[in-house]
This record gives C-alpha cells, sequence and structure tokens, in this order.
C-alpha cells in the first residue's frame, strides 16, 4: 500500500496536467514512432524501433508513478497551516548565525519542490531540522558542508 501523499492543491492541478500530457500527447507520439520503425522493417536489428520502446516504457513507468501519487494524494488544507511552529506550507525566514546570511523558504511536498522559487522539498535535511522549532530557535543542521547554525527569524503562511 502505498501512503498518502500531502500536496497543495496548486501542486494536484500540475501532476494533473503532467498526467494529461503525458496521456495525451507523449503516449500517442511514441506509439507513433514505433509504428513508423515497424513500417521500416525487420525490427530485430531496429535501433529506431529498440530506442522507441524503451522511451514507451519509461513513459509508461512515469505514468503509473503519477497515477499513484494523483491516486494518494491528501490536499492540504491550508486554513487549517499555523505559524507558531514550522510546518509544511510555510515560509520561514532564517539566518545563518555564523555569516548572518537571511534566506526565506517555503517548506512544499516533495512535488512542489522548485529552488528557483525558494520551494524547498520538506524532506530536505534544512526542512526536516525546521520542522516543529519556533521563531527564535536556533537550529543545527548538517548540510553537505558540514553543520550549520541557523536561527528561526520567521514564520508565514506559503503561497
Amino acid at each position: 500500500m502505498t501512503k498518502a501523499t500531502y500536496i497543495s492543491a496548486e501542486g494536484l492541478k500540475k501532476l494533473k496536467g503532467d498526467l494529461d500530457r503525458m496521456l495525451n500527447i507523449e503516449r500517442p507520439a511514441i506509439s507513433k514512432l514505433i509504428g513508423e520503425a515497424i513500417e521500416k522493417g525487420d525490427i530485430s536489428e531496429n535501433a529506431e524501433y529498440d530506442a522507441a520502446k524503451d522511451a514507451q516504457g519509461m513513459l509508461e513507468a512515469k505514468i503509473a508513478v503519477l497515477q499513484d501519487q494523483i491516486a494518494n494524494a491528501r490536499i492540504i488544507d491550508q486554513s487549517k497551516i499555523e505559524t507558531d511552529v514550522v510546518q509544511i506550507m510555510n515560509k520561514v525566514t532564517i539566518k545563518n548565525v555564523k555569516n548572518n546570511a537571511v534566506m526565506v523558504y517555503t517548506i512544499v511536498s516533495d512535488h512542489e519542490s522548485d529552488l528557483k522559487m525558494a520551494k524547498i522539498s520538506v524532506s530536505t535535511p534544512i526542512a526536516k531540522g525546521l520542522l516543529g522549532k519556533k521563531i527564535g530557535d536556533v537550529v543545527e543542521i548538517q548540510v553537505p558542508s558540514g553543520v550549520i547554525p541557523f536561527e528561526i527569524i520567521n514564520i508565514e503562511l506559503g503561497q
């Protein structure tokens, strides 16, 4: 049994859009490539056929994963998100105590993470270290470059 995936309504909409694109655009395109490769004759030594079949297998695996994620999605009710402690869907301002660098991250589900938009996955070391902490708390978080102390400056509702 697959565990529930907690996600925002926006994130679920994106997953459904990805699935729709795979089912209605990518799958027919790969089927067409396979058909064209078969028309060229002997498929036992046809590299185009092999490549198209490989692409089909990878696409079908992605489709199965997305269908599972959507089936097990649980929408996060943002009206119930609080800001007294850090939790998923919070926008958290933290300060690196060593160099005073200030960063702002929104903690989101694994499927919605986007570093360019400052959205970090709830399963990242930084997010894990911040969860359940309050404004003013200093947490030491193990990152690839070592242990860094971060002070929580602010917690607010994320977008």
